[in-house]
């Protein structure tokens, strides 16, 4: 039976790079979640399931070890990925836009 303590049984590792990590040196943050991810998680459970809609974008994940030098790169690739969902949030508000200028002239 695997234990869930860190100091025994389980080797961390960087969920970014990969590399081994002691507990004490563990950065423990949320999961990088790209904007692929979050969009196939919402058409998937959106046509599956979409009653767990809410539970699944409002439940709070759990955190997962990075390594302290990590975290700028971890840093950027979260605005990285703000700023792609961004500018497609964007984009379908100005399709819509256009799409509601068109059908009204």
């Amino acid at each position: 039976m695997a234990s869930h303590n860190h100091e025994t049984t389980t080797e961390l590792r960087c969920s970014l790079t990969g590399r081994p990590l002691t507990p004490e040196e563990a950065y423990w943050a949320p999961p990088l979640i790209t904007a692929r991810d979050l969009i196939t998680v919402f058409f998937k459970t959106l046509f599956t399931n979409p009653t767990a809609l809410g539970a699944i974008f409002l439940s709070e994940l759990p955190n997962v070890p990075y390594a302290p030098e990590a975290r700028p790169l971890l840093a950027r690739r979260r605005s990285i990925e703000q700023v792609k969902l961004l500018s497609l949030l964007f984009l379908i508000a100005v399709v819509v836009v256009a799409l509601i200028f068109w059908l009204v002239q």
